[in-house]
């Protein structure tokens, strides 16, 4: 392995940048919907290799003596972001009149942007630099640091977060309710790139097996030890019903159709379950509705007619306020309906983080004028709400109410009202087809359960609906492409967990510990040279 990493270490030109890129497109497979994470074993100790050679000429500028480190880690970003994210670009292909144009902003442009992050991160890396272990610390505090700086500028965006690859299945998520997906993205890191050692001898290569030894073991260890602590947890007497309508997106919004899907949903909301006992609770998915429910007098009748009593429909659809201005017009939100079985619609929680380009449009006044649109909220735009609120239900439930990509935000989870007992996310992961996509946002949203200890109820339009329960387990799930529902006992919420509790507080003392351990091999190498010298 020495020879590999010698060889890797000293590529030049193009050989280098395509490995760069390749690395980086090979981690993808530790994502969803593969969940390969060995390969995360073969792309960090590359990665780590090639910033051993990403040295520069001497310059008394620091950030020269960082740039090839930057270059070698915008590489490895732009390929991991390219292969994870290209599946953005069929939401282009529904209205592909309007918006084709902008794919390969979508496909090229925003890896390009989110690869800066992964640039900065080995740039970063490399001024923390040593030849051992601490070189390992530096890279995982690095790019630590990069994935939580990801989830807020420019308003965030931590898709793929590396830390998932490193949960596939409940026994391996469980360290989340701890250190929540931040912390697992530095110890991801960590472990990932620890087999870059192997190319050391003696004493190095030997500690280096054994720490990954050990690391692993306590991931598992940790798993099955909390899942068995709450095996005796119980569920809740309340069932729901998640709906999963599979409408076509091309013809969502077609005023042909909205009658059709509307009875579509009464029929999934109404059919008889396994169970004598109808469910407590329905939940239809994101903007599922297809028209303003309060405009359509009959709609609201017919849901009354379907719902048994003491039956709640939660109910993604675009929510009118006429008190609410944008713009000096109504506003519109999108929105989760509480709707009662009589039908009246008693609650409602707004969706506070909006998708940029696709539900509004940042510097609007001055892209409008060149013609470019939101792509999924027509011309009216949606405004945001200042403030996240739970839904407290007659029967006694809690919802958190997530709305489309805000799952994958962590910080999300705070929120006015009372305490809550479930998260619910809705979405429509139909623009993305059966791609990739809607396999690695039901992954991510499923980490919010483990992290805060609650049910996640999820009910796409299509993509993945499902139920589980506060160790991530899945209680049942309807895959892309299927039409239908299905009945689940809600699971009661477990013990708050330490993440729910401190929230980012045991992330941000893991990257104090691995700052330390990346300067103390930092110092110890410079000391090294000058007895060298010496």
């Amino acid at each position: 392995m020495e020879r590999l990493a010698n060889r890797i270490m000293l590529t030049a030109g193009w050989p280098r940048a395509g490995l760069s890129f390749a690395a980086g497109a090979v981690a993808v497979l530790g994502q969803a919907p593969f969940h390969l994470f060995i390969a995360c074993f073969i792309s960090f100790p590359v990665l780590v290799w090639l910033i051993d050679g990403a040295v520069a000429r001497p310059s008394p500028s620091r950030i020269a003596m960082v740039r090839p480190a930057f270059f070698t880690g915008w590489l490895f970003g732009f390929g991991y972001f390219t292969a994870g994210l290209w599946w953005i670009g069929n939401a282009l292909f529904v209205e592909a009149e309007e918006f084709l144009w902008m794919w390969p902003m979508a496909v090229l442009g925003l890896p390009a942007v989110l690869a800066v992050f992964y640039g900065a991160a080995a740039a970063l890396a490399r001024a923390l630099w040593s030849d051992g272990l601490g070189r390992i610390a530096a890279l995982a505090f690095a790019f630590g640091l990069a994935e939580w700086s990801r989830s807020f500028i420019l308003t965030g965006f931590p898709w793929n977060a590396i830390g998932y690859a490193a949960m596939p299945v409940p026994v391996l998520m469980q360290p989340a309710a701890v250190i929540g997906v931040f912390g697992m993205n530095a110890l991801a890191v960590y472990v990932f790139a620890l087999p870059a050692m192997f190319a050391a001898r003696g004493r190095k290569m030997v500690l280096s097996a054994v720490l990954l030894t050990v690391l692993i073991s306590a991931q598992f260890g940790f798993g099955f030890w909390r899942i068995a602590q709450e095996s005796e947890s119980s569920d809740t007497t309340l069932r729901v019903r998640v709906v999963q309508p599979a409408v076509d997106q091309s013809g969502k919004w077609d005023p042909e159709k909205s009658n059709e899907i509307f009875e579509g949903l009464l029929a999934l909301t109404s059919e008889t379950g396994e169970s004598d006992a109808p469910p407590d609770i329905v939940v239809w998915p994101e903007t599922s509705v297809p028209f303003i429910l309060t405009q359509r007098p009959d709609a609201v009748a017919a849901l009354a007619q379907t719902l048994q009593d003491g039956q709640i429909l939660l109910a993604g659809a675009v929510r009118l306020s006429e008190t609410e201005t944008r713009g000096g017009r109504p506003a519109y939100f999108n929105s989760l309906l509480a709707v009662s079985a009589d039908g009246v619609i008693f609650d409602a929680g707004d969706k506070k983080h909006l998708v940029p380009f696709g539900e509004y449009l940042p510097f609007g006044e001055w892209l409008s004028g060149f013609g470019i649109k939101a792509v999924a909220a027509a011309d009216r735009g949606y405004s945001a709400t200042p403030r996240r609120r739970t839904l407290t239900l007659p029967n006694g439930a809690v919802a958190l109410p997530l709305i489309c990509y805000e799952a994958i935000f962590p910080h999300e989870l705070s929120a006015d009202g009372d305490a809550p007992s479930m998260i619910v996310n809705v979405t429509n992961d139909a623009w993305y087809g059966d791609t990739p996509g809607p396999y690695q946002h039901a992954h991510q949203a499923r980490i919010r359960a483990v992290e805060n200890g609650l049910p996640l109820v999820r009910a796409a339009n299509n993509g993945v609906s499902a139920l589980y329960d506060p160790l991530g387990r899945q209680r049942d799930a309807l895959g892309y492409g299927a039409k239908g529902a299905f009945d689940a006992a809600l699971p009661a919420p477990v013990a708050e967990t330490v993440y729910r509790r401190h929230r980012e507080l045991p992330f941000m003392g893991l990257l104090a510990g691995l700052f330390a351990l990346a300067l103390a091999g930092r110092f110890g190498r410079t000391a090294r040279s000058r007895r060298g010298a010496g």
